[in-house]
């Protein structure tokens, strides 16, 4: 059984749903994964954080405008009158629902439930058009088997137990219809993936189904060997190892979270990255295999801030490097690169949060300079220890960039350099042309 997920785009109007079924609709057993429509979670947000105020002559402003938008998607969407009727008393139980926070508190655990509509109202609706065109499905309810554990980590175990009850309800059925992004957490409270969202979703449930291959359907033809807003005549990679895929999305790649590489790395699922505008595209495959020794695309990720900790009493000092890692730790700041001296060590983080509590820490131990407004750029590929070259043509590359740090040999799949921002577009234009 394959996974496949669709993204907002891919859901974004009555028409983009009605194309959706040419690429859903053949025999291959199926669980399809879809988003809520674009533009759908951002106006939820909205909604919510009127309630958070209590302003709720602008929430019920807000909901009205909501309203009116999924009546028209309902009017062009279906044809018949009884599917328009049943879409649209879907609907006004969600409105009412909705509006009901207007009468009580409104907490943390009511705003994730506000967010989870939106994937409700998709995969309802889209289950509902193919009711009408006559293709069968079943709608399978996220809520009932995606759960998350006390450290909002998914908890693979009872997924895999629960999807599998879910599944067997319905052994002649081949086609199902799922919401991405939420799921219950630890106390049964709905709540939400935060990472990744419904990619992350598609790839739990291949992990837990040990899917065939999981597919994650979006607007681009799959990851590009460089930034195509700034770079021209960039192209898809045809095939990536998870390693590289990883990299890539980490250090700036849009199209896939990270962390959704996961679960498909550890059962060695196949994720193929496809376009629901270019179907006939090949996209990009993600695999355990690598492609050999060559250098296989640029990332860029932007918002980096470099501190530089100098301080004498590290000469020579065991346990200096853990007791600075001990600080960050302690302040939930995660750390992306890492060069040290003998005097020194450099290091950037992506989250400022709680910078000031951290620079009051390292001061302790010795002279502390801090540049913000950084980019990170990788260059992603097959780098093993012997293999000869590729440095020198990624540093040639850059030769009239300043550089602020250099990480090489930390992974064999990853030459990082850091630089001003306002190097960021020169420093990705000249690797273009340097390196492919």
């Amino acid at each position: 059984m394959k996974v496949l997920k669709f993204g907002g785009t891919s859901v974004g109007s009555a028409l983009r749903m009605h194309k959706l079924v040419e690429l859903i609709n053949n025999n291959e057993p199926k669980i399809v994964v879809l988003s809520a429509m674009s533009g759908t979670t951002n106006a939820l947000v909205e909604i919510a954080n009127a309630f958070h105020q209590r302003n709720f002559s602008r929430a019920t402003e807000l909901i009205k405008a909501f309203e009116n938008n999924y009546l028209n998607v309902i009017d062009e969407l279906f044809a018949t009158i009884t599917s328009l009727h049943k879409a649209e008393k879907f609907l006004e139980e969600k409105i009412d629902l909705l509006h009901s926070f207007s009468k009580k508190g409104f907490s943390n655990a009511d705003e994730c439930l506000v967010l989870a509509q939106g994937e409700l109202i998709s995969t309802t609706l889209f289950h509902y058009y193919l009711e009408e065109i006559k293709i069968e499905s079943v709608l399978l309810p996220a809520l009932e088997f995606m759960r998350t554990d006390a450290n909002e980590e998914p908890d693979m175990k009872q997924i895999e137990k629960l999807i599998e009850e879910e599944l067997k309800k319905y052994p002649s059925q081949k086609l199902f219809i799922t919401q991405g992004y939420i799921c219950k957490n630890a106390k049964g409270e709905i709540d939400n993936l935060k990472r990744g969202g419904s990619d992350y979703t598609a790839t739990i449930i291949g992990a837990a189904i040990d899917s065939s291959e999981i597919q994650i359907w979006t607007d681009i033809d799959g990851m590009h060997n460089n930034d195509p807003r700034v770079v021209k005549n960039t192209h898809p990679i045809a095939q990536l190892s998870f390693d590289e895929a990883a990299e890539l999305a980490y250090f700036g790649a849009k199209i896939l979270h990270p962390t959704c590489i996961l679960p498909a790395k550890d059962k060695k699922i196949p994720v193929r990255l496809l376009n629901t505008m270019q179907p006939e595209a090949a996209g990009t495959l993600i695999n355990k295999e690598s492609q050999g020794d060559n250098i296989k695309a640029v990332a860029a990720k932007d918002g980096i801030t470099a501190i530089k900790i100098k301080s004498g009493r590290m000469l020579l000092a065991y346990g200096f490097l853990s007791t600075v890692f001990e600080i960050f730790e302690r302040n939930k700041t995660s750390i992306d690169m890492i060069t040290t001296s003998e005097v020194a060590v450099s290091l950037t983080i992506d989250n400022t949060k709680n910078l000031e509590k951290i620079l009051e820490e390292l001061k302790e131990f010795g002279t502390v300079d801090v540049d913000e407004n950084q980019t990170i750029i990788c260059i992603v590929g097959d780098f093993e220890a012997d293999k000869q070259g590729y440095a020198v043509k990624v540093f040639d590359s850059l030769k009239n960039i300043p550089i602020r740090m250099i990480s090489y040999g930390g992974s064999e799949n990853n030459i990082s350099v850091l630089v001003n921002s306002e190097f960021k577009n020169q420093a990705l234009v000249a690797l273009n042309e340097g390196l492919f």
